[in-house]
């Protein structure tokens, strides 16, 4: 690529740019609080997705010092539905860093901006050249798509080493003067001219110069190797329909306070064996064969059967909680990075929970069958010495509650923070019972 073809490429870029770029919120101003929010959930989430988000959450967290004081239930519920919430809790924490180290104003400096809690080198990039217009490249997918396609770069963008260069070659182009406009205009071509699967080369401003272009190598460009695909995981969901005082609402619970999806909330699931294809289990509405856009494969009843089985011992054994499902209700699917859940959920009716004692998977289940032969009328089990000598006393379903489960209605669903799935899983249920 000649210096020519380099300096082509700023300059019509950056003219694009200007005279096209989209009107987005947080392109309002220069402020790096904003830019900051703005490119966290920009991470691996489209821009028409962000929009309300962004909006929603800059009117609830105006600056870092209001983030920063935020009780984090609020943070992960006004992100709730982005995905990906670590980025919530580094953004938070970042903030908490601003504040206590730079008095609540993100500074003006590269090495103490990238310091931050989740600040990576491309945030730190667009931070610096966007807000401050300092010459520091941002490099991303779209940025790495649009480079390895007008240099016919063939290296694979998945190495490291590939990354640095591309950064190096970033930084070079950057007009003098312009860079918070250039490391932009490159991003706003990668994401809608210079596309992944369809680029649109006839409306390219810089395409005259474009090396993949000229060499018919636009659709193969840029060489990534691809990941390893996400490992399936069944998951066997409860939803415990609560009776009496609490009927009308479904019990709840929080996960703990660090790894995946850490403190948010959800309907208590375990790890299950996958159902086998079979006969259909013959429900009787057919719309429960579908749920948040999963195909349903006919399961047959003895695969159900095992599955409520072992969601009911499962529970027993890791909560000391016991419930009796009732039935299939419906599937949803959640993919992450790493896994994708199939999470198979089953009506359930709350039973009782067992004293410490009573812990022992044994005891759990001879408490199981005795709960599988009652219809109606759970004990809370105490005392016990060994699984054939229990004691129970009646109490109301629900008494005596792990402190991490919380009965909830639908005008509870503002307080709690769902996973995405779980929340779409809660708002067909109560969609369902209204």
């Amino acid at each position: 690529m000649t210096t020519e073809a380099a300096e082509y490429f700023s300059r019509e870029l950056l003219g694009w740019y200007r005279e096209n770029k989209r009107i987005l919120p947080w392109r309002m101003n220069r402020d790096p609080y904003r830019i900051w929010v703005s490119e966290v959930m920009l991470q691996q989430t489209r821009v028409d997705t962000v929009i309300p988000y962004y909006e929603r959450f800059m009117d609830k967290f105006p600056t870092a010092a209001a983030l920063a004081e935020a009780p984090e239930e609020e943070v992960l519920k006004c992100w709730e539905g982005l995905g990906y919430y670590s980025r919530a809790r580094n953004l938070q924490a970042g903030a908490q860093e601003v504040v206590g180290r730079h008095d609540g104003v993100v500074p003006d400096d590269k090495e103490a901006v990238s310091a931050l809690r989740g600040v990576g080198p491309y945030t730190t990039g667009a931070i610096m050249s966007i807000a401050f217009n300092r010459p520091e490249p941002a490099v991303d997918g779209n940025v790495m798509r649009v480079l390895s396609r007008y240099f016919c770069l063939e290296d694979d963008i998945a190495k490291p080493s590939t990354r640095v260069s591309i950064e190096k070659l970033a930084a070079s182009l950057i007009p003098e003067g312009a860079a918070g406009d250039f490391n932009q205009a490159l991003m706003e071509l990668g994401a809608l001219v210079c596309t992944p699967k369809s680029p649109g080369c006839l409306t390219c401003p810089v395409m005259a110069h474009c090396e993949g272009r000229m060499a018919g190598k636009e659709h193969i460009l840029p060489i990534k190797t691809k990941a390893k695909p996400p490992r399936p995981e069944v998951r066997l969901a409860a939803l415990v329909v609560g009776t009496g005082e609490h009927a009308g609402q479904i019990l709840i619970r929080q996960r703990p306070d660090s790894g995946l999806l850490a403190r948010m909330w959800e309907l208590p699931h375990v790890t299950g064996p996958a159902a086998e294809a079979g006969e259909s289990t013959g429900d009787a509405n057919p719309k429960k064969r579908r749920r948040s856009g999963v195909k349903s494969v006919p399961v047959s009843q003895l695969a159900r059967e095992g599955q409520m089985d072992v969601l009911c011992r499962a529970l027993a054994k890791e909560e000391k909680m016991l419930i009796r499902p009732t039935g299939w209700w419906g599937e949803a699917e959640h993919v992450f990075s790493h896994l994708i859940w199939d999470v198979q959920v089953y009506t359930a009716e709350f039973g009782f929970v067992l004293d410490e004692a009573a812990a022992t998977e044994e005891t759990a289940a001879v408490a199981l069958d005795r709960a599988a032969e009652a219809q109606a009328g759970y004990a809370v089990l105490h005392d016990i010495q060994n699984e054939s000598t229990m004691a129970s006393s009646q109490v109301k379903p629900g008494e005596g509650l792990p402190p991490h489960y919380r009965w909830i209605g639908p005008e509870h669903m503002m307080n709690y923070a769902f996973p995405n799935v779980f929340l779409r899983l809660l708002r067909e249920y109560w969609e369902t019972v209204d």
